[in-house]
């Protein structure tokens, strides 16, 4: 039987867009199960709405004209704890804003608030069951420098990187950047919360360093600049399941116009197919005892993460050592990385139909435990005592 599927997408965030492709496939191979698609589409601004001309990709040429004719709406709990999504106005002057009944949020955001954990606080607050990881395995992994930490933790190689916040590179550039110089040759600046290659920069020199930095700024606060590994050759790794059972995709060894993948090399291809219509060698031509590694340091990790649903994982290799280096995690990964698991033998309708189950699951499980917890706390006893500590201090 068909399930109600909230489908959110969107968001304040560099990724906006690639979130909307991605929230289209899903939803449209959801539809085509036989599921109810509801869409939530967050704009760039945060604000929800919903509507069912939200599910045309072509409605999104001009979105300033797609919020306009879309339904402003919010989540609403009732007395009896059934969260629903609502309409915040009414359509005509006899009509009531409209309800849509959830069942599960299937999240297809990239980047800031949708995959930062975010979303997924909000979703816990509601107690909906929703895709992908919770707000902690999120959280750690936006944050590279976090992930980066977790991952050595374990044992997996990363690459030496300098730290940097905005405050501390306007008080100490000449300290840091003799820092910079200690990584060698050549660096790689990232913003420390942002995907897609947003804002990720290869520089050598100290003049296209300091560019770098101040471009990589203008996207976040907090920076990594790493160790640039070379010669590279990228190899990424999806894995799917949860904390019980996990299993890795095979390795894909993405192709760009340079070392590092751009932006332009993951999402300018063919026009509304997302990371899919990127470059790539599936599977990687690496050796089996690399892969192997991959995919087991992918598997660790994940796991050790809690993570749940699809994530992609990405590892910098050397290709004159085969050294390889964790690079960062991506809970939501573009395209849901479903042309990975497509060369594992699952199709995208089963991809999705899996992110659900294991959604339902962990639902199923949070809710199988006690949530309150019975107190006289609020007595007439401990509320005179309270009230007793007023006017102290």
């Amino acid at each position: 039987m068909g399930k109600n599927i909230l489908v959110a997408f969107g968001g304040a965030s560099p990724e906006h867009e690639v979130s909307v492709i991605t929230g289209m496939q899903a939803a449209h191979s959801l539809k085509d199960s036989g599921n109810s698609i509801t869409p939530l589409y967050v704009s760039k601004s945060g604000t929800m709405y919903t509507g069912e001309h939200l599910l045309d990709l072509e409605e999104y040429k001009d979105l300033k004209a797609l919020e306009a004719k879309s339904a402003l709406c919010s989540f609403q709990t009732d007395s009896f704890g059934k969260t629903t999504l609502v309409e915040s106005e009414k359509k005509g002057l006899f009509s009531k804003p409209s309800r849509y009944p959830v069942d599960v949020i299937l999240a297809a955001f990239h980047g800031s608030d949708g995959e930062n954990g975010g979303f997924q606080g909000l979703c816990e607050m509601y107690n909906l069951p929703y895709t992908g990881s919770g707000s902690l395995a999120s959280s750690v992994g936006m944050d590279k420098r976090a992930s980066k930490i977790y991952a050595a933790s374990l044992g997996i190689p990363v690459v030496k990187d300098v730290f940097i916040t905005e405050n501390e590179w306007t008080a100490s550039r000449d300290d840091l950047m003799t820092q910079i110089k200690t990584l060698g040759p050549a660096v790689v600046v990232k913003p420390m919360r942002l995907g897609s290659s947003i804002g990720v920069k290869r520089a050598s020199t100290e003049e296209e360093i300091l560019l770098a930095i101040e471009t990589a700024f203008r996207y976040d606060s907090h920076l990594l600049v790493e160790q640039a590994v070379s010669p590279l050759m990228e190899i990424n790794c999806s894995v799917l399941g949860d904390y019980e059972d996990a299993k890795a995709s095979v390795c894909e060894q993405p192709v760009g116009a340079d070392e590092s993948l751009t932006f332009e090399d993951k999402y300018m291809g063919d026009e509304g197919k997302g990371m899919a219509s990127a470059s790539r060698l599936i599977p990687a031509p690496i050796s089996d005892e690399l892969r192997n590694a991959i995919q087991d340091a992918s598997v660790r990790l994940f796991k050790s993460l809690d993570a749940s649903g699809v994530a992609r994982l990405d590892f910098l290799v050397n290709k004159e050592t085969q050294q390889f280096y964790f690079n960062e995690i991506n809970t939501i990964p573009g395209s849901f990385s479903f042309y990975l698991w497509d060369k594992s033998d699952i199709s995208f309708p089963a991809l999705m139909q899996r992110l659900i189950d294991l959604a339902v699951k962990k639902h199923r499980e949070k809710n199988g435990r006690i949530r309150s917890y019975e107190t006289n706390l609020l007595s007439n006893k401990a509320v005179k005592g309270i009230k007793g500590l007023k006017g102290k201090g």
